[in-house]
């Protein structure tokens, strides 16, 4: 089993819309309202692909918690539900039918209490005797004390759990100095953590703290897996043949579920890692909301082109 612990949920609003005219009026269609943040989209995928998962969030008590409980049990994803009070935190993603840009409107979340984020670490540990892998995912709701996500890696690991980190900031490097197996920063949050303008450093620091692996995404540019190597590191890129137009909210969460399920199934070879995650990620931008993929999943994973480094940048005409 794989858990999956989104410490800052949201409730997910998106809105279809022609164009966005900035000073504008726009007249759309009714919204699509779900159960978000990263780690409950991973939890999506996972569940859709018939993998046995288990998410771990706070849920509001109050407000919109009863509408993001609901749609989970809906879906009929398992759920370990922390009470909470505050309000629970929306996102918004304004879509452009076009060209499948999205436009995203992010609140920062309530503050849980020190106590109720302790409630949190304890109902994910408590859930830890059944899992293959950890996965932590998203932002961290504000005031949350440092040391969180680090001691989370360390606990999982000392029961023999993998973990994998998708989290921002200080928590990244935190994440890799406790030993996560895999941590995974778009190319903003590379920059912003490891303070390296070049890729090929901010991975080799991350390495150098102490992850075991390092997954980057670089958008249209596709992804590299890395992992060190003597006094350098490995990695190996993999992206589609050509960019690929629609809705890329939930593509970074596709790739972590992909990941997160080739670690239970013992994968290491970095090819055959970065092809799956590539084109789960691809399949999830054909999806129109995040937390789904597109059937055609298969038949992109097939398609993904591998190369050893990583990435090069190239034009991101969609096509």
């Amino acid at each position: 089993m794989i858990v999956v612990v989104t410490p800052n949920p949201a409730l997910d609003l998106t809105w279809s819309l022609p164009a966005l005219e900035r000073g504008e009026s726009h007249r759309v269609a009714a919204g699509h309202t779900r159960a978000g943040g990263k780690g409950i989209n991973v939890a999506r995928v996972l569940h859709a692909l018939g993998q046995p998962v288990l998410a771990v969030a706070p849920c509001a008590v109050a407000g919109d918690g009863a509408l993001f409980s609901d749609d989970l049990r809906t879906a009929g994803i398992p759920v370990e539900l922390v009470p909470v009070h505050g309000a629970l935190r929306r996102s918004v993603a304004l879509v452009e039918e076009a060209t499948g840009t999205a436009t995203l409107l992010n609140e920062r979340g309530s503050a849980w209490s020190r106590t109720e984020i302790a409630s949190l670490v304890q109902a994910t540990i408590a859930r830890l005797s059944d899992a293959r892998v950890l996965v932590v995912s998203g932002s961290l709701p504000p005031g949350t004390p440092d040391g969180f996500v680090g001691s989370l890696v360390r606990k999982a690991r000392r029961q023999g759990v993998a973990v994998i980190a998708d989290v921002a900031g200080p928590a990244l490097r935190e994440a890799a100095h406790a030993g996560a197996d895999l941590v995974k920063p778009n190319a903003v949050e590379l920059v912003e953590a490891t303070g390296a303008a070049d890729p090929a450093d901010g991975i080799r620091r991350l390495l150098d703290d102490g992850a075991r692996m390092v997954a980057a995404s670089f958008g249209a540019d596709g992804l590299c897996i890395a992992r060190s190597e003597g006094s350098g590191f490995e990695a190996v890129s993999a992206r589609m043949p050509q960019p690929l137009r629609g809705n890329a909210t939930g593509a970074g969460d596709a790739a972590v579920a992909s990941l997160a399920r080739d670690l239970v199934d013992g994968v290491g070879d970095l090819a055959t890692l970065a092809r799956r995650a590539a084109g789960l990620s691809a399949a999830a931008v054909l999806a129109s909301y995040a937390g789904e993929v597109s059937s055609t999943y298969p038949a992109l994973i097939s398609e993904a082109i591998v190369a050893p480094g990583i990435p090069r940048s190239r034009e991101r005409t969609p096509a």
